[in-house]
């Protein structure tokens, strides 16, 4: 016989295990922003968007 489906429950299972996707997500993405500041700190962009720190190279001609 059949189970009798408990729907609430199923959809409450769906909507936590999203949430749990959706806060790892969010935790990677703000670790990855967060060593990208610090790699980038004390580094001044140019108005070329190149850092200030690297030297030209000239194009291949």
């Amino acid at each position: 016989m059949a189970r009798k489906p408990n729907y609430d429950f199923e959809r409450r299972e769906r909507e936590r295990l999203k949430a749990i996707k959706v806060a790892e997500k969010a935790a990677a993405k703000r670790e990855a922003r967060e060593k990208a500041r610090a790699e980038n700190a004390g580094e001044a962009p140019r108005e070329d968007g190149v850092p200030a720190d690297v030297e030209p190279t000239p194009d291949k001609v």
